[in-house]
């Protein structure tokens, strides 16, 4: 199973990983959305959210932007990074990504 982590204001993708106040975490088995819910986020402090959504049982998460030291304490905990995606809602960003048709951009982030 794989859980997709994706930072949503009003359902769609925030560009701005560090900011975002809510994230849709969406399971994923079988190439099949088999869940879905959204999560408050703890208030923000460098490196608290990638921990977070590790201890949330994120496997992957699809970001607009994002910082380098959020990157790597995403990868220290083995959680796959897709930098660069356009906005669009949760469910539409993990069926693209299950029908490799995510589409990826650049980093959205200038720190």
């Amino acid at each position: 199973m794989k859980i997709f982590a994706i930072p949503v204001e009003n359902g769609i993708l925030n560009n701005h990983f560090g900011h975002s106040k809510q994230f849709a975490l969406v399971a994923v088995e079988d190439n099949k959305i088999v869940s879905d819910t959204i999560l408050d986020a703890p208030p923000h402090q460098p490196g608290l959210l990638p921990r977070w959504l590790a201890d949330e049982g994120a496997t992957d998460i699809i970001v607009g932007g994002i910082g380098q030291q959020a990157v790597d304490i995403f990868k220290v905990n083995n959680i796959k990074v897709h930098i660069g995606a356009l906005p669009k809602n949760a469910h539409e960003l993990v069926n693209d990504y299950i029908n490799e048709k995510l589409v990826i951009d650049q980093n959205k982030c200038d720190h």
